[in-house]
């Protein structure tokens, strides 16, 4: 969940720390602190409790001495709450030794009592203070941080990237992953670390991914890469494909508005090069030949949150298209279930950060159990892409708010392609249809534009709805994971009441919830196509209409038959009905910023979530 940075090089360490800080505060932001090797060859230390601002308002107010060889960390708490006290760094061997993590040390208990028990006191409440701790117990031993961090981090249980630096030995940053995400930045005289590649983006474009159990070095004209043995390790590096600019909010009033505004970027990018004389062809896939393709006889979707809705909207079309039997799984529940896989399984995992634990977790369990396994992902160089058979990158570009909104549609963008693709190669899709659903999948970004200009008519709704204690969300087929990412949405960072449900539910049950003036969503499938969806959703309209709801229809231009029910009519333009989610998503999008907005709340970083969830 936390954010680190390491910097060793030229430059001032607090600017670069601060400046990676501000980049990676997505992950967590309920304190934050750095650490640096002075010139004069002490380590300074500043942490404060709160958003980053509150320790660079105390940097600004009272300065600490600057050096070239830092370490910083943004918390998203697990072991100890947000204080002064456990936020990091942390300091060991009498304030010379530092470090900082991300993650969970499960043994923590034990060797907490056995630095205890060697005399060292504790200032916090967290696991990361024992790993610090016993690195110094061992740094007095060996004198060689190099050592004595490569001693203790084999001994730790659990996820963790370590950081850490001695004022020993300047000029020197040492760095560890276990089931948690590090990546190093290759400069000119200088290199970096962080747990993703926003923490240096600004400085170099060069980066190199971190191995699981591997151990490294970094100096500013070197980088030294070992497993937790000692064994020197291979690495290749990769060319990071968006700078430093697209992580700024630039003028827009939050990261999320500017994200939602970039929802059709989102879509085109993440189709570029992937449509081959009106046909889609995904070279990435080459790791799954043709006869593999043909030989698949079940796919299993397995996400977590926002990813999962984007799984529930893919799995409508890979069925449809490509003839799988596909089902779509909480990452966090699949290994539990002892579920039952054979080498013609597929797992399509989908992951923002590609370092989501559930799902890294997930997709081990499946590989071991003879699965292949392709990843969905938005992050370069992110382990459960490198921990896959195949990857389809989305290029959504960094998302920075907490709450997805453009990795979202580029993840359903993604599945849609690969359905497109293996219907293809398994002849269950006829050709022209394949290129009408192609050419008409090429229009929706402009599509998404038209239905971005319904946002001052959102503004107006959110405002007046500003107290709304609850809010219900309908849809059906491919509108019913809408209708439940909707209310994700609401939850997420309006802080209110909010369940979305199959329309077809309402009368087993929910619609027990209907009462005067109850605000209801509806995603109104087109009335153009055949399934004989549209008429049963409008009737759904007449029955919660009839008990009081206030029916806010999201539904296509010139839907005549919703008009008589509807309060408020929220219209996308005509597309294939596989299509619609790409539309109708984007103004529950928008409201639900709005909403938060008019109420006065963080919009891009909500109460007690954080963007990558990188523990289980």
């Amino acid at each position: 969940m936390c954010g680190i940075v390491g910097y060793v090089g030229p430059r001032s360490s607090q600017e670069v720390l601060i400046g990676g800080l501000r980049r990676l505060e997505y992950r967590g932001y309920d304190s934050a602190g750095i650490a640096v090797i002075t010139d004069e060859g002490s380590v300074e230390l500043r942490k404060r409790a709160g958003k980053l601002n509150v320790l660079t308002s105390d940097l600004d107010a009272h300065p600490m001495p600057d050096g070239h060889t830092g370490i910083g960390h943004t918390r998203w708490a697990t072991h100890g709450g947000p204080t002064d006290e456990n936020a990091h760094p942390h300091l060991a061997d009498g304030g010379k030794l530092t470090l900082i993590h991300n993650g969970i040390i499960e043994n923590f208990a034990e060797l907490r009592q056995e630095a205890l028990a060697a005399g060292f006191e504790f200032k916090s409440e967290t696991d990361t203070e024992v790993a610090a701790a016993l690195i110094g117990l061992e740094y007095a031993k060996t004198n060689s941080l190099e050592l004595a961090f490569r001693h203790v981090v084999r001994r730790l249980e659990g996820a963790f990237t370590l950081l850490a630096l001695h004022a020993n030995e300047p000029g020197l940053v040492l760095g560890a992953r276990l089931n948690s995400p590090l990546v190093i930045g290759l400069g000119e005289g200088e290199n970096f670390l962080g747990s993703d590649v926003a923490a240096f983006v600004e400085y170099t474009h060069k980066a190199i991914a971190v191995g699981q159990e591997q151990i490294v070095a970094v100096r500013a004209d070197s980088v030294e890469i070992t497993d937790f043995e000692g064994n020197a390790a291979e690495a290749s590096t990769f060319e990071v494909d968006w700078d430093a600019s697209a992580a700024e909010k630039g003028g827009w009033s939050s990261f999320m508005a500017k994200e939602i505004d970039e929802d059709p970027i989102a879509v085109e990018n993440t189709l570029r090069g992937r449509i081959v004389d009106g046909r889609v062809e995904l070279s990435e896939l080459a790791a799954l030949d043709e006869t593999y393709f043909r030989e698949i006889d079940r796919v299993v979707i397995i996400a977590c949150g926002t990813a999962s809705y984007a799984g529930m909207v893919g799995s409508y079309a890979l069925e449809a298209w490509a003839r799988f039997p596909v089902t779509v799984e909480l990452a966090h529940e699949f290994r539990y279930r002892n579920p039952v896989l054979n080498e013609r399984t597929l797992i399509i995992s989908i992951s923002q950060s590609g370092e989501t634990m559930d799902t890294l977790m997930a997709v081990r369990y499946a590989r071991e159990r003879g699965a292949k396994t392709v990843s969905i992902c938005n992050t370069q160089g992110a382990t459960i892409p490198r921990e896959s058979d195949a990857v389809l990158y989305t290029h959504a570009g960094p998302e920075v708010a907490v709450a997805s909104t453009k990795a979202f549609l580029a993840q359903i963008t993604a599945l849609y392609l690969f359905g497109l693709h293996a219907g293809r190669i398994r002849e269950t899709l006829d050709e022209s249809y394949e290129r009408e659903l192609v050419a008409e999948f090429q229009t929706v970004p402009d599509k998404i534009r038209t239905v971005l200009e319904s946002r001052p008519r959102i503004h107006e709704l959110a405002n007046w709805m500003a107290d709304t204690r609850s809010v219900l969300f309908l849809g059906r087929h491919v509108g019913y994971p809408i209708a439940l990412e909707g209310a994700l949405k609401l939850k997420e960072i309006a802080y209110i009441h909010a369940e979305g449900f199959a329309a077809g539910e309402l009368k087993h049950g929910p619609i027990a919830l209907i009462d005067h003036g109850q605000p209801v969503f509806v995603v109104v499938p087109s009335p153009r196509h055949d399934d004989s969806l549209h008429p049963k959703v409008v009737s759904n309209i007449q029955e919660i209409r009839a008990r009081g709801a206030r029916v806010l229809a999201i539904c296509e231009q010139g839907d005549a038959a919703v008009l008589p029910f509807a309060d408020e009519v929220i219209a996308f333009p005509p597309t294939d009905h596989f299509f619609e989610p790409l539309l109708a998503v984007v103004p529950l999008q928008s409201f639900a910023l709005e909403l938060s907005t008019a109420k006065g709340l963080d919009v891009d970083q909500p109460r007690n979530l954080a963007k990558s969830v990188t523990v289980e």
